[in-house]
């Protein structure tokens, strides 16, 4: 049983291709797939495996996008860190999902649904009507709420010059040189705040395009920037991300 799986995170897909392992040891990875366009291209260019598992948020947009581009010719397990709504989706098209991070008796429990699907029907799965329901962009936030002790702040999204991870606390700096400790990971942060202003440059920084001072080429077709306000962590955008990141600086791409 030939498998394809689509995840932007690294450790996430070798973390569910471990526990897929273990649970159904006659499935063989196909392709490890990091984008939106290079699996477009690769269904496009290969033969469709048996099943799919698909990360929702990708680098470079929604993989719905996905669905629009080429005909999947297999099921997809979704995989989803955060979308209540598309999870209700889901449920109600008979779509498995597996909520991240994933566990192994959840991960047993779609794959035996997948079988007996397969054994059981040959028809198609109703993707467009899938995309119907979750055509709905997602509320974007215009301000966050901070709490640190007793007390909370306002603060408009507009004002963040970037949110980052640093010693496993997440953190948002304004354009004002203030700090301030986030409730929220950087997942959930790509779902609240506006694509078009802001970008995921790699696993520790989302950055305004306002804060950008400087772009260097750096090593493996990577680009270093300079913020501002200046942050002693490096800056650069990892190698996956590079080619999003350089179509989101001309507004023709997405987180």
């Amino acid at each position: 049983m030939k498998y394809l799986i689509i995840e932007d995170e690294d450790p996430a897909a070798a973390r569910l291709e471990k526990l897929i392992t273990a649970t159904a040891p006659d499935f063989s990875l196909q392709h490890h797939i990091v984008s939106i366009r290079s699996a477009v291209k690769w269904l496009q260019e290969n033969e469709h495996p048996d099943l799919i598992f698909m990360d929702i948020q990708l680098a470079d947009g929604i993989s719905f996008e996905i669905f629009n581009q080429v005909a999947v010719k297999c099921p997809v397990i979704f995989t989803t860190a955060y979308d209540q709504y598309a999870i209700q989706a889901f449920k109600v098209n008979s779509i498995d999902y597996l909520l991240k991070p994933v566990k192994s008796e959840e991960l047993e429990a779609a794959i035996s649904k997948f079988r007996k699907t397969k054994a059981s029907s040959d028809d198609p799965i109703p993707y467009e009507k899938l995309l119907g329901l979750l055509k709905v962009k997602p509320e974007l936030h215009k301000r966050l709420l901070i709490r640190f002790g007793d007390t909370i702040k306002a603060v408009e999204v507009s004002d963040v010059a970037y949110f980052y991870t640093e010693n496993k606390i997440n953190y948002l700096c304004t354009f004002d040189k203030k700090t301030y400790p986030l409730d929220f990971n950087l997942d959930q942060l790509e779902t609240m705040i506006d694509p078009e202003h802001f970008f995921r440059i790699n696993r520790q920084f989302i950055v305004n395009l306002k804060a950008i001072s400087k772009m260097v080429s750096y090593s493996k077709s990577r680009v270093k920037l300079e913020l501002q306000p200046h942050t002693d962590i490096e800056t650069v955008v990892s190698t996956e991300r590079s080619p999003n990141f350089k179509n989101w600086l001309t507004g023709s791409g997405q987180i």
